[in-house]
Parts: C-alpha cells; structure tokens; sequence
C-alpha cells in the first residue's frame, strides 16, 4: 500500500501524520521477526543434537538418563530427580517473567507449526507459477500431493528424533531400516510418526489455544509486572491498515487486549506496527512491556529493568534458580564415577577356618558409571593379621556386578565379640578412594580360647 492510499484509507486520523516526500524511509526500528526465526532455527539444531550426542535423554531400555555429559542411572534417582525439578521451575521462572515469549519463540509446537504452513504457503506459490496453465483442480491436487509427500517425510524424520531422546538412535536406526512395527520401539515409531503427521497437517497452532497446558499455567503465573505485547494509542493515532492482525500467526487483534490467551509474545505486530507508521514518520504503537500499564522496554532503562527484576519477588526466583543450579552442579560434581557399596552378610555370624583363621562374609555391589574400563582392589585397615579374599575386579564400561566375599583374621588378634575396622576400595584409572567403617564378629567364650 502506498502513502498517500494509506492516508485516503483514513483521513481523519491520518491527518496528523506529515510526509515529507522524497525523504527516505527510515528502516524498521525492531526486527523481531528476524530474530525469532534465527531462534526456532537455533532450537531445531539443539532439538536434533541432543540426543544424538547424549546431552539430554531418557534411555529407558538401559534405564540411564544423560544430562550434559553426565550419565546418571537409575539408582541415581535423586539427581535425576532434581535435574527435573530445576528445568521446572525454570520453566515456571520464565513464565512469571516473561508471559508467553516460550511459545513464541521457543516452543517445538509452534516452531514446527508455523513451519508446515510456511511450507504449504510456499508450494502453493511454486505451484501456481509453474503449472499457471493448469487447471485450478489439477493445481490443487499438485499441491496437495507434494505439501502432503514432504510433511510425511518430515514426520519421520521428526518421530525419529522424539524417540531417540527416549531409546538409542542406532536400535532405533535399525528398527526404521527393517520397517519393524512388531517391537516396542517400532510400534512407538510408527505411532509417533502418525501423531506428528496429523498434528502438523490438521491441528497446528489451534493444539495451543484448545488443549495445550502451558498457555493456562501462564495464565496463572503471570502478574502486573510479567512482560506482555501491548497496544497504546492515547493519541489515536492508529491508521487501520490492520497489518498488525495479518501478520499475526494466531490470527488475533493485539489492538483488544494484551491478555488475550492465543498470544504467544512473538512481536510480529510489533514488526507491523514499526514498519507502516515508520514510513509516516511516527513510532509504533505496539510494543512490549512490563505489565498493561508498565514500563516500555527502550535503551535508556537499567540493565536489571530490562531483564524483568522490577521487584523483590522477582529476586527472590532468581535466588532460587541460583539455588536450584548450585544444588545440582555440586551434586553432580560430587557422583563418582564408580559406585562402590559393601555391606555384611550376617547369615552367618563369622567361621572358624580348619587353621584356626575366623572368617566374615560381606556383600560387594559395584557398578561402573564412567566411560573407562575399571579395576576395583580391595585392602583391610584396622583388623590386625587380616587379609580380603577377593582378586581385583575388572568392570567394563557400563557394567554391574554383585558378589560375596570374605575377610580372614587370626583368631589370637582378635578381640571377642565385636571388632570394629575398616575396608577401602581403590579404583583405578579414576584415582577414586572409597573407606568403608564396618564390624567384625569374633568368636566369645569357649570358641574364643
């Protein structure tokens, strides 16, 4: 739409507005759209390299959980525990903060929605300029065909990747490659595949404003200070080229309300607004800020004030993230990479040995967590003339063991009835020391002479 259409499309309040001709136009002064779309293609890369590289995945047949580096098991619940709770209430953090930006820019639903009809769009431009002579039927059909092929491929592809974050890439590689539907994981494949199909081909972004749960604990989280795309035109200065609701991916008119519940905060509109009144000279009218009637996010604020720390409770969840990161990175920093447990088996007391030597029986359970082969040496402190009955113990990566084993002492050394001692383990390559405080039992009485 030229200028002067734009000024006739509404006199009366675009007679406000001086255009002096000849002067070029001044570029957008927000360039969220560009941004956003920089993002989604930044989180279609996490999204297909984390689990391929084990940053972040559930292997549920071999009951393992990968976290940046780490690969925690199963008995490891209270890590993997707290791992989830920190995304949570991350999760949560941001919501209070920033409203619904997630959806808008994060989201995979949304990423990937917007995707299929962008791609829709743009074969229906393909198609009409190089089959132009065809009919409108046989357009159409072209269409379809192809938008239908490529999102099928898509799905796939994208099914592959979900379940990858869930069984490992290579087994599910083969189930692909074998068609397998019989199993498990191929069924979970074929499933997925379908979900995702139907989703990016019907639903797309009518799953965020029906069924979705985080849009409604949004609306719960959020308060007078949560960042919002806001609407203000105290000078009626809003010339009605409705841009702002043609460029939104919801369909919605930012203009009725900030809290409108299919707004994901993406700042399309503000992109629209930016671009028609920039050319008349005036700033947009919509933009984003700390609550309906907070403060407007611009160059001259305090660092902390654009981040959203306009009050103490804002702190106080920053405090606590901080908290949350600090629990979880010492927890982390503190698991060996070799678990090692001894415990006594009191089945029986003790023995007393042909030579006169009185044996324990104790319990060994080791597993190795790390990513080198381990050796495992057993020696005895505190227990005089005493020796572990157990050869070194060889684990490969990933391996689990469980054994018996006994402690020999001289029965002269010994003081009858309980004896305390102890029982360190050395792992070797991983330098890692384990000490063990245990008891002995020794022959009383009779048995004891």
């Amino acid at each position: 739409m030229s200028e002067v259409n734009v000024i006739k499309a509404a006199p009366q309040k675009s007679a406000k507005l001086k255009i002096i001709r000849g002067t070029p136009l001044p570029p957008p002064k927000h360039t969220y759209h560009k941004v956003r779309k920089l993002i989604h293609l930044l989180c279609v890369a996490v999204f297909i390299i984390l689990p391929f590289f084990d940053l972040m995945r559930f292997d549920i047949p071999h009951q393992r959980f990968y976290f940046f580096g780490y690969e925690l098991w199963i008995s490891e619940f209270a890590i993997i525990f707290f791992s989830l709770m920190f995304l949570m209430f991350l999760v949560a953090a941001a919501s209070l903060l920033y409203g619904r930006v997630y959806c808008g820019y994060l989201c995979p639903q949304m990423i990937f929605s917007e995707a299929s009809v962008d791609l829709e769009n743009e074969l229906k431009r393909i198609v009409n300029r190089y089959f132009a002579k065809q009919s409108t039927e046989k357009r159409n059909l072209i269409h379809k065909l192809t938008f239908y092929s490529l999102l099928t491929l898509a799905s796939v592809f994208l099914a592959f990747v979900f379940v990858s974050y869930f069984v490992t890439p290579k087994d599910l590689f083969h189930s692909l490659a074998s068609f397998d539907v019989k199993t498990i994981t191929g069924l979970t494949g074929a499933i997925t595949t379908a979900i995702i199909f139907l989703d990016f081909a019907l639903v797309k972004q009518r799953f965020c404003t029906t069924v979705c749960p985080y849009g409604y604990l949004q609306g719960v989280l959020g308060d007078k200070n949560t960042l919002v795309v806001n609407y203000r035109d105290e000078k009626q200065e809003c010339i009605e080229c409705k841009k702002c609701v043609k460029v939104c991916p919801m369909g919605i008119d930012i203009r009725k309300s900030p809290y409108q519940f299919e707004c994901i905060h993406c700042g399309e509109c503000i992109d629209a607004c930016t671009d028609v009144l920039g050319k008349l000279g005036h700033p947009t009218l919509i933009s984003y800020t700390w609550g309906e009637k907070g403060l407007e996010i611009d160059k001259k604020m305090p660092w902390h004030k654009k981040l959203g720390f306009l009050d103490a409770k804002r702190l106080v969840i920053v405090l606590v993230l901080l908290f949350y990161a600090t629990g979880l990175f010492l927890a982390l920093s503190m698991r060996k990479p070799v678990l090692v447990k001894l415990t006594p088996n009191r089945t029986t007391l003790y023995k007393i040995e042909e030579n006169g030597m009185v044996s324990n029986k104790f319990r060994l359970v080791i597993a190795n967590r790390g990513k080198q082969e381990a050796e495992l040496k057993l020696s005895v402190a505190n227990l005089p003339s005493s020796k572990v009955e157990l050869q070194p113990v060889k684990l490969k990566v990933g391996e689990n063991l469980e054994q018996e084993f006994q402690v020999v002492a001289d029965k002269k050394s010994l003081t009858p009835g309980v004896n305390h001692f102890q029982i360190i383990s050395q792992t070797v390559p991983y330098n890692q020391t384990d000490k063990f405080d245990l008891t002995f039992i020794a022959p009383m009485g009779k048995e004891a002479k």
